[in-house]
């Protein structure tokens, strides 16, 4: 059980305070209410690289690491299609160095063009290595929008084209800060060794006198039911063919969310997983085979892919995954079995509640939701899933019109 004191300041910032009394320690988390779902189609790739120019000094501290490295503190940062979150970690007696350097950059960001362009070509870079120039890499920028017709999740973090950061204008970047990061789109959380009295006092201090800024009212689209099914061929130079399947599931706050995150545990997490013991070791026909939730605000992909071994048809493949998940849908697994599961998943939640900087992640992610309270009650949402209900579950997700399907074909191979 986390115990935890809420605040919300004047211009609106929300401040969430979790005292733990075992550790020196202390974790500050900020979460910006901007993902990549926020961007204009035109000019994608914009929360991304904030995440990069957030770090390149404030108008009051030109350097963000130096100061924060002598207190004894480490920080870092990332990206999703929902926020953007920042976080970093210190000794509890030098807290009130985060708050100078954490309110600095929400105050007043140093735009420099010298910032800007050594950022920008920091994300080009990155996009050219993760996306374009390694194996596989540009898998996503081709699923996203194979599944996606109407939602700005049909591109990733990273954003739909290079082109899109190249072109950025200071103008952009500025209006981008402008309308995001602002306190009242802002959530904080405090965690370890502190009081939660006095870390209002500095919340108060650092970030109240920092204006408001105009709340933001997400209005985005919303992705109409797929009906019939999508299908993309690519042949690329690759080791071998990679076969990429993804169906549309709930959003993180719809009940049956956690139904679907233990069906792909199920499938695939660990040695006694079904994929792994049937497809990979019996029959051998995936190298690697892995079943994954895209884990989003509003509804996401259910994912399954893998790497066909030599001589393995797509067909043969494909035939193979919807034997699984038709046995899933036709016979409720095991209690046995799910039991497993759900001790997997409640382990790696349990460890969770070790770290004071997962802490204040899941705090800040609680809060996002609806409802700080809920940083308490993702285990036992996962507890209460019977059989029957991953069975009801399988079948209204795994409907052959609702996937999407994307055959990677090796150069090599074909």
């Amino acid at each position: 059980m986390i115990d935890y004191k809420e605040y919300t300041l004047s211009n609106g910032l929300s401040l969430i305070v979790h005292q733990d009394t075992s550790t020196p320690m202390a974790a500050v988390n900020i979460l910006y209410d901007v993902g990549a779902r926020d961007e204009d189609p035109e000019r994608t790739g914009f929360a991304h690289l904030f995440e990069h120019l957030m770090f390149g000094g404030s108008v009051n501290i030109p350097s963000y690491d130096e100061p924060l490295e002598r207190a004894g503190g480490e920080n870092n940062a990332f990206t999703s299609n929902d926020i953007t979150n920042y976080y970093l970690s210190l000794p509890a007696a030098n807290l009130e160095t985060a708050f100078w350097l954490e309110s600095d950059r929400m105050l007043n960001l140093a735009f420099s063009e010298k910032s800007l362009e050594v950022q920008r070509n920091v994300v080009m870079e990155e996009f050219k290595q993760r996306y374009l120039n390694q194996p596989y890499g540009d898998a996503w920028l081709l699923l996203r929008p194979l599944a996606y017709k109407q939602h700005p999740y049909q591109w990733p973090t990273i954003g739909k084209e290079l082109s899109h950061i190249a072109d950025a204008t200071m103008d952009d970047v500025k209006a981008f800060y402008g309308k995001y990061y602002n306190p009242c789109n802002a959530i904080m959380s405090v965690t370890g060794n502190v009081d939660p009295e006095k870390v209002y006092e500095l919340a108060e201090k650092w970030f109240g006198p920092i204006p408001s800024g105009e709340p933001y009212k997400r209005e985005l689209p919303v992705e109409p039911e797929q009906k019939t099914p999508r299908f993309l061929e690519v042949e690329r130079d690759v080791p071998s063919d990679a076969l990429f399947m993804a169906w549309h599931m709930p959003g993180r706050l719809d009940k049956n969310y956690h139904r679907t995150d233990l069906i792909s545990d199920i499938l695939s997490h660990g040695e006694s997983s079904r994929f792994t013991q049937k497809l990979i070791k019996e029959e051998q026909l995936f190298s690697d085979l892995n079943a994954y939730i895209s884990g989003d605000m509003d509804p996401g992909l259910f994912i399954i892919s893998g790497k066909l071994n030599e001589g393995v048809s797509f067909e043969s493949a494909e035939k193979a995954i919807y034997r699984e998940l038709e046995m899933l849908k036709e016979n409720p697994p095991p209690e046995e079995e799910l039991q497993k599961t759900k001790n997997k998943i409640e382990s790696i939640l349990v460890f969770s509640e070790l770290k004071i900087t997962t802490i204040a992640l899941n705090l800040c992610i609680a809060k996002l939701m609806g409802d700080t309270s809920l940083v308490n009650t993702e285990l036992e949402k996962y507890l209460k899933v019977t059989p029957q209900m991953i069975s009801d579950q399988a079948k209204e997700i795994f409907k052959t019109e609702n996937c999407s399907i994307l055959h990677y074909k090796s150069k090599k191979r074909n």
